[in-house]
């Protein structure tokens, strides 16, 4: 009775098999059905093979099987029963995450926003084995398993030069977002920053950033070294709206206005354009202030009532861009702050830049954090350019303080935003000669940008590894590469070689 009930089940396991094929063919859409079907032929047919393995057994006595039948047709039904288990995997995808850090489980707050999404998203991701492709991969690979609304395209830029110029691409592992009539850019492979990335190219209402003018600030439309046209670019490509605005002219600072910048003025700004500013920070707005060495601007007094002070001197600094003078240290201290957190090791240029102090009285009304330090082999000395020396009896040792962010302590109005200014010593780390020469000086003024404008706080995810990133070579690590790469490796294989030779020319 057994043994026949077993038989039935193989017989009913291959006639299952057979039917849900059929229906895949007919009406694939019908994934439950064809799940199901599958399902009970794959237990159908296991249990028949288990208990029924010695009618197997018999046959392989018999000579025609001892000659391979047999063997084929134990292989035939473990192809049909791996075959469906594959089937029913690819249509129904399960995953589980085993790593330690659990780098592969999406936050409660991405999956939400993978489950909410409005529209299509097109993602182009411009890296190669050289960047972080395997990171990017990964990450987007999770997001395609809980949403069927991406769309991911992995682009070469040393291949497809052409699709890299249409985008604008200067330098490798850079995502692409598109949605609508909506496009936005992502620089680092975490979670945070992809589905912040998805939230703004699905929003169709941009925040709008104001550049002032009239104090012979860095333009927005100046496409030479010193002119802030591929700022203007990189803002935009985030999904921003970018102005410039006069406050001579206005009067008044907009109140769509999500962020204030003043970049580089070197003449004064007048008090009452100053008490606008000040207004405008008091009730909740947000300022990014960089003021270079030797500027005529006349902030002293607005950074005092906030607790900062730009420093008259310049840092000069021995750990700076390679082929640079000591007047462009390369930073790669940074504090803890939402600003800094995804920078890791990449390298900031800050071309001739100013400390900045805080004024600890000030702690009442104001937290304080140091976004970035000159390293330790800095000093600071009274603006002169031509000083390779450290001297005691003029200059400051380091390190300094470079950029800054200030929050107001006091709880805002409901539905009111925390003031908040954002101060760097210096202005041409975001011209267009400074901004791409190094992966840290686009990173840190975009997430400058987006901490203050509240665009980085969408979501606020906290990062689970430590991702790779590329370095600027500093002429002391060139010359440690040189010596271990091009002197050591080499000759010692060349000893070795020589010995290896001697050895065997005695045997």
């Amino acid at each position: 009775m057994a043994r026949r009930l077993t038989s039935s089940l193989g017989i009913l396991g291959a006639i299952l098999a057979t039917a849900g094929f059929v229906l895949y063919i007919r009406a694939p859409h019908r994934t439950v059905a064809i799940a199901s079907l599958e399902a009970v032929a794959v237990a159908c047919l296991t249990i028949f093979l288990i208990t029924r393995f010695d009618l197997f057994r018999e046959f392989s006595r018999r000579r025609p099987v001892r000659l391979g039948f047999n063997s084929a047709v134990i292989v035939l039904l473990f192809a049909v029963i791996l075959g469906i288990l594959n089937f029913l995997a690819a249509r129904h995808d399960v995953r589980w995450d085993f790593s330690e850090t659990k780098r592969f489980t999406l936050a409660p707050q991405t999956a939400r926003a993978l489950h909410d999404l409005p529209r299509d998203v097109k993602i182009t991701v411009f890296t190669n084995e050289k960047g972080q492709s395997a990171l990017y991969k990964d990450l987007l690979d999770n997001y395609q398993a809980r949403s069927s609304k991406l769309a991911v395209d992995f682009v070469d830029p040393e291949k497809k030069p052409g699709v890299a110029r249409r985008y604008g691409i200067t330098r490798l592992d850079i995502a692409v977002f598109e949605s609508g009539k909506q496009e936005t850019r992502v620089t680092a492979p975490t979670e945070q920053e992809v589905t912040n990335g998805l939230l703004r190219v699905t929003r169709d209402v941009k925040k709008n950033i104001y550049f002032l003018s009239g104090h012979a600030e860095h333009q927005l439309d100046d496409s030479s070294e010193s002119g802030y046209a591929f700022l203007k670019k990189a803002l935009e490509q985030q999904g921003y709206t970018v102005r410039s605005l006069s406050l001579y002219e206005s009067k008044m600072i907009p109140p769509d206005a999500s962020l204030l910048v003043l970049g580089g003025p070197r003449r004064p700004v007048l008090d009452q354009e100053q008490a606008l500013i000040a207004d405008y920070v008091k009730n909740g707005g947000r300022l990014l202030l960089m003021v270079d060495p030797g500027s005529k601007a006349g902030l002293e007094g607005l950074m005092a009532s906030w607790g900062l002070k730009i420093d008259s001197r310049i840092v000069l600094d021995e750990q700076k861009i390679l082929n640079g003078d000591l007047t462009m240290p390369v930073v790669s201290n940074y504090g803890t702050h939402e600003i800094t957190q995804d920078l890791g090791n990449l390298l900031t240029v800050f071309p001739d830049v100013r400390p900045i102090v805080w004024d600890d009285a000030k702690g009442v009304d104001w937290e304080f954090h140091a976004l970035a330090k000159s390293s330790t082999r800095s000093w600071a000395s009274p603006e002169d350019k031509g000083q390779v020396r450290f001297n005691p009896a003029k200059d400051a040792q380091g390190p300094f303080i470079v950029a800054a962010v200030v929050t107001a302590r006091k709880e805002p109005a409901e539905h009111a935003r925390r003031p908040a200014v954002v101060a760097i010593g210096d202005s041409d780390l975001a011209s267009n000669a400074f901004l791409n020469l190094a992966p840290g000086n686009n990173d840190f003024v975009l997430h400058a940008v987006g901490w203050l404008a509240e665009e980085k706080g969408l979501l606020t995810i906290a990062p689970k590894d430590t991702g790779f990133a590329t370095f600027l070579v500093t002429p002391s690590q060139a010359a440690a590469l040189l010596a271990l790469q091009v002197l050591a490796l080499p000759t010692v294989c060349l000893v070795a070689g020589i010995a290896m030779w001697r050895y065997r020319r005695r045997l």
